[in-house]
């Protein structure tokens, strides 16, 4: 075959087996034969395998057209299978979220049918494709004829465009996710965009609140404060017991007169996105990928401000936030209690944290990163004895799974959240004799269980189901840093069904710790309005020492 021909009919393979998901989403959005233009329905393979032409014609280029078309037969086949599986959209932010994954967890994605699947539409055609001969042409007229061939084919997709211009702006303004969902150019698009994110110059690190300092009370007998901020992995607000759940998943919490927000939103779908996010003082809104490397962020601030910092891991890292801060990785402790089978379970984060807390003597924010609910292989996050619910989906193939079989592990998963939560609110209810202690539990993204044919996360935010964004959240707050920050219990009571998101967070946690700084927003200060006429008088630190 020559080279053109080559490549016109891997993209007529690709478009025939590596596309079901998108087509089937084409077929419900024209509405299937019931469309009644049959032009328009003849002209959609047409168009998307003109389209995949021109996109495998234009990275495959001479002697190297069998290698760019072999890895363009195996990568489209595993975008498919994750497709089909788990109703993904591929996406910058989904490629970042699958090359953050950490070993142990994408070990889980690895299944008998995955193998088999792209094995069977990718490998093998791949190759089979080693096998054809190249019809041998001069430089010139190789150039010639894919030049030409390319020109065809726009030429094709501009006259289908033409004349069917109002059934294709319909379809593609009403389903918007059709572009990430065509193999292989939303893997390629992906590639692109991540590649320039990851690779451009890099940018100096921009500095956060260089004014920040903290404020301390005159006159009294000041204890150090310690806040300790969850961040949860996985876990939905539409499962958790607090949020009025029909199951009790959150037994624990609810005995520890914490206080519960029913309308939590996430920054984004993926760890990669809402962890370094939330941390940040711009709000989702304003946020951008490279703030995470870039940035300084909520940890800077404090620690620049005189807080002692650390942060403490059982998760796949803190994707920015913490790069200039105190850092621990519990899994690395290598603790027979809780470690099993290259990963730890969440009580592995409690573990020595106490000795940690004896040895403090100023304001403290810890940061525990729970491994909390993540997917696919749900029953793995928790230890047997929270097995509640019965019977759980054994495995990571979530199609393969009974839907409550899925349901039940999840549950199961939050269920022992509620009790890892819980058991640091103990922990900080021993130390209020030594320290002003609070607590903040939010989680980073929530998660499809299979509504609609959806399942895990990632999905873009403008697209993403709810079970995706609405997170729960939790605040604990002792009654010394309730009077010290001048927290009126009752007030805060009245907020739990008010929206907040992970916004909030930034400007609360500063709060707490009683920071001051140029770039604290007191309209994203939860604790703001509940604050008492009569706080105390406060002032800078130097001026307190003088006082004194």
């Amino acid at each position: 075959m020559s080279r053109p021909v080559l490549t016109l009919v891997v993209a007529g393979w690709l478009i025939l087996f590596a596309n079901l998901p998108f087509w089937h989403t084409i077929w419900a959005g024209i509405g299937g034969w019931s469309n009644g233009n049959p032009i328009f329905i003849a002209s959609l393979p047409i168009f998307a395998l003109m389209w995949t032409f021109i996109v495998l014609s234009v990275l495959a280029w001479g002697r190297l057209t069998k290698a760019v078309l072999a890895i363009a037969l195996v990568v489209s086949a595993a975008a498919s299978y994750f497709m089909s599986s788990y109703g993904i959209l591929i996406d910058a932010d989904m490629l970042t979220n699958v090359l953050q994954t950490d070993p142990s967890e994408a070990t889980e994605l690895v299944t008998v049918q995955m193998v088999a699947w792209i094995v069977g539409l990718g490998v093998i055609p791949a190759l089979l494709l080693t096998r054809v001969r190249v019809v041998k042409r001069s430089i010139g007229r190789e150039l010639t004829m894919k030049l030409a061939s390319i020109v065809v084919a726009v030429a094709c997709i501009g006259g289908i465009a033409m004349t069917e211009y109002q059934s294709y702006a319909s379809l593609f303004r009403n389903h918007r996710e059709i572009r990430l969902m065509l193999t292989p150019s939303n893997v390629v698009s992906a590639v692109h965009s991540y590649v320039r994110n990851e690779f451009k110059a890099p940018s100096k690190l921009e500095v956060v609140g260089a004014d920040a300092h903290r404020i301390l009370e005159v006159g009294t007998n000041r204890k150090p404060r310690l806040t300790i901020v969850m961040v949860g992995e996985t876990a939905r607000a539409a499962n958790f017991g607090l949020d009025g759940y029909e199951r009790n998943t959150s037994p624990e919490l609810a005995k520890e007169g914490v206080l519960n927000f029913t309308h939590v939103s996430s920054c984004g779908t993926a760890t990669a996105v809402s962890v370094p996010c939330m941390f940040q003082d711009v709000g989702r809104d304003e946020y951008k990928s490279a703030y995470a490397k870039n940035r300084e962020g909520l940890l800077d601030v404090l620690q620049r401000a005189g807080v002692g910092v650390l942060w403490r891991d059982n998760n796949s890292g803190c994707k920015g936030a913490c790069d200039r801060v105190p850092t621990e990785d519990v899994s690395h402790f290598k603790l027979a209690d809780f470690c099993a089978g290259g990963e730890c379970h969440d009580d592995a984060l409690l573990s020595g944290l106490q000795d940690y807390i004896d040895t403090l003597k100023d304001d403290t924010v810890v940061v525990l990163h729970m491994k909390g609910s993540h997917g696919p292989f749900y029953a793995k996050r928790y230890p047997a004895a929270y097995g509640k619910f019965t019977p759980v989906c054994q495995s990571s193939q979530l199609d393969q799974c009974s839907r409550e079989s899925i349901v039940n592990a999840y549950d199961n998963s939050l269920l022992y959240t509620d009790h890892v939560v819980a058991e640091t609110v103990r922990l900080l209810k021993k130390n209020q004799s030594n320290f002003d202690t609070a607590l903040m539990y939010l989680s980073d993204h929530g998660e499809s269980l299979g509504e609609n044919g959806v399942y895990l996360h990632g999905l873009p935010y403008a697209m993403a189901p709810q079970e995706q964004t609405h997170i729960p959240m939790v605040v604990w707050l002792s009654e010394g840093i309730k009077s010290h920050n001048g927290i009126q219990s009752q007030c805060m009571a009245a907020l739990k069904d008010q929206p907040f998101s992970q916004d909030n967070l930034f400007h609360s946690v500063l709060d707490l710790m009683a920071v001051q700084t140029s770039v604290y927003r007191p309209e994203l200060d939860m604790f703001r309005n509940c604050k008492g006429v009569n706080q105390a008088s406060i002032t800078s630190p130097e001026s307190a020492e003088a006082i004194n």
